[in-house]
C-alpha cells in the first residue's frame, strides 16, 4: 500500500458496523509504516464510548477490513479504534462538523485565542458563541483548533 489510503473507501466498509453498534466515525488516520502500517479510526456516540464499545467493534471491524483488503487495504497493518480524545485537535471538514455544540478553543493568526460553543460549520468559517455573541471565524485564519475538555466533576460532601 501507498502512503495515502483510501478514506472514503474505508469509510463505505465501516460505516455499517459502526451504525450497528450504535457509533460514529470520527475520522480515519493513516500512518505508514514500515513492516506494517496502523490504522486508526476514532469513533464516538452520545454518552461517549468507553474500552468495551472499542473493544466489540474492532474485532468485527479487523473481519471485515481484511475481507475488504483488496479493495482498500493492500498492506500489513494494525487496526487500532479509539475515542477522539476530551481534547483533540480538529483538522477535518468531518471533525468540525462532529464537533458542532461542543466548547472549542480557536487559535488565530496573530496568536489571538477565542472559545466558545461551536453552533455553525460553514466551507469559508466557524460560528462560535462566546459570552452570549456569535463570532464568524474564517478558516484562513485558524491557525489550530482544540475541542476543551468538558469534564464534569461530582462533590463529595
Amino acid at each position: 500500500m501507498d502512503d495515502a489510503v483510501p478514506t472514503d473507501q474505508i469509510e463505505e466498509v465501516v460505516m455499517p458496523v459502526l451504525r450497528d453498534h450504535g457509533l460514529e466515525l470520527v475520522d480515519i488516520e493513516w500512518r505508514p509504516r514500515r513492516p506494517r502500517g496502523v490504522l486508526r479510526l476514532f469513533v464516538d456516540k452520545p454518552g461517549g464510548v468507553g474500552i468495551g464499545d472499542c473493544e466489540r467493534v474492532s474485532r468485527e471491524l479487523g473481519d471485515v477490513l481484511d475481507a475488504a483488503a483488496t479493495a482498500t487495504l493492500d498492506a500489513s497493518y494494525d487496526l487500532e479504534v479509539s475515542s477522539p480524545g476530551l481534547d483533540r485537535l480538529l483538522r477535518k471538514e468531518r471533525e468540525f462538523r462532529w464537533a458542532v455544540g461542543r466548547q472549542l478553543c480557536c487559535w488565530l493568526a496573530g496568536g489571538r485565542e477565542v472559545r466558545g460553543q461551536l453552533v455553525a460549520v460553514e466551507p469559508d468559517r466557524l460560528v462560535i458563541e462566546h459570552d452570549g455573541e456569535r463570532v464568524e471565524l474564517s478558516r484562513a485564519g485558524l491557525t489550530k483548533v482544540r475541542l476543551e475538555a468538558e469534564v464534569r466533576w461530582t462533590r463529595r460532601a
